[in-house]
């Protein structure tokens, strides 16, 4: 815990960027009904009946100190899936970082192996030198900001039924670029030593 906490203390340097890494599934779901629009002194009205249309993937990036995030669709979240993000991450994302700090939970596909499943050895050796893992603790994924902007994400565009795919990476893509220009960020307030009190009774310093 406290090597996370303390990461998120460090100043903004450039050739060492910190990236929260996360993913979700998203259910695409249709309507069986045109919805009713709102009118004047009324909401828009939807049926409760909808239609499942499958599900897709959604990895996202975001780096709390430059306000920037980025969000990937994806049929699944495959070791493969995770390995091209990485990739991106470092040729098209953050090219001139000497060292991307990846701070990530601890699934199963979140490993430096699935780099070399998916590459050349000498291609993953490559994306292995440009990135360093830090894992949240198990039952602490909350320590990764990107759960927060998830949280935003899901109030602000996906509450609400889209039902294909080329639909949402529109939508994703209009919402991405919006906080991005913004620079939208999280204030982070809780520090190590903040841990060391609020969380006495669980607090273990190698955790």
């Amino acid at each position: 815990m406290e090597e996370i906490l303390d990461l998120y203390a460090q100043d903004e340097d450039p050739l060492y960027p910190v990236v929260c890494f996360d993913e979700c599934p998203y259910q695409l779901i249709s309507e069986l009904r045109v919805p009713h629009p709102a009118k004047l002194g009324r909401r828009a009205r939807y049926d409760y009946e909808y239609r499942r249309e499958g599900t897709c993937n959604l990895f996202v990036f975001f780096a709390q100190r430059t306000g920037w995030r980025h969000i990937k669709v994806t049929d699944r979240r495959t070791k493969e899936d995770f390995a091209f993000c990485m990739k991106d991450l470092v040729d098209i994302h953050l090219p001139k970082a000497d060292k991307i700090r990846v701070v990530l939970d601890n699934l199963n596909t979140h490993t430096m192996r699935a780099l070399y499943e998916t590459f050349e050895p000498e291609e993953a050796r490559r994306i292995r030198r440009k990135i360093q893992f830090y894992y949240t603790p198990i039952h602490a994924s909350w320590l990764n900001m990107v759960e927060i902007e998830l949280a935003v994400l899901s109030g602000q565009c996906l509450n609400r039924r889209i039902p294909n795919r080329s639909l949402l990476q529109r939508e994703l893509a209009i919402w991405q670029e919006k906080r991005n220009r913004q620079k939208a960020t999280i204030e982070w307030a809780f520090t190590s030593e903040k841990a060391q009190t609020k969380l006495k009774r669980f607090y273990y310093a190698d955790s």
